[in-house]
């Protein structure tokens, strides 16, 4: 009944706190498992989201071309995912939107290090900035939704970022080329769910 991904179109006007980011160490390892390219943390990360007081560690980020979420049904061409849990084991995911424009440097350098092959991962080299694969103005839509992957677990907090970043044709074609099919899953049923913003 809360299943992700969603068309975002009517939402609830509230006062939703500023997401406090606190990202510095960046990922140590990139992964293409077939399914998308994902980016893992060391456990050692102090990279973490503030959310309701809480504060959520960030484990791994990953994306999907087309966009999963929709915005009053239109797809963006990518979504990052940003998934983070917290002490009791709560998941929050922070979702960030890239729409074709300029080229984005900062996914450049992990693009430079995307494995060829499915089931591949290797160390990241380069530094990756994680606060540059997010806008300045990080206000965001809220609500209750699941993973998007099997098992599509339900009560995982979801916080879409409303302004997108850019990524050049060309970058998102090597991702396409690289996955060989569309990755996001289709829009679910609201049942009633409220988005807040």
């Amino acid at each position: 009944m809360n299943q992700s991904p969603i068309d975002i179109d009517n939402t609830l006007k509230a006062h939703v706190v500023p997401l406090k980011t606190h990202y510095v160490d960046g990922p140590s390892l990139i992964l293409n498992n077939g399914h998308t390219v994902q980016a893992t943390l060391p456990e050692t990360t102090q990279d973490s989201v503030t959310i309701d007081g809480v504060a959520y560690r960030l484990q791994q980020f990953h994306f999907h071309a087309p966009s999963e979420n929709t915005l009053h049904g239109k797809h963006f061409d990518l979504e990052m995912h940003l998934v983070h849990k917290n002490a009791a084991g709560e998941l929050a995911v922070v979702a960030v939107m890239f729409k074709t424009g300029a080229a984005n440097a900062e996914l450049e350098k992990l693009w430079q290090a995307l494995p060829e092959h499915a089931d591949a991962s290797q160390p990241l080299t380069t530094a990756i900035d994680i606060n540059k694969l997010l806008p300045q103005d990080k206000t965001y839509y809220r609500f209750s939704g699941s993973l998007t992957t099997p098992p599509c677990s339900e009560g995982i907090a979801w916080l879409v970022v409303k302004h997108p970043l850019t990524l050049s044709a060309a970058q998102l074609d090597k991702f396409k080329q690289l996955m060989h099919h569309d990755n996001n899953r289709p829009v679910q049923p609201l049942h009633g769910r409220v988005v807040v913003e």
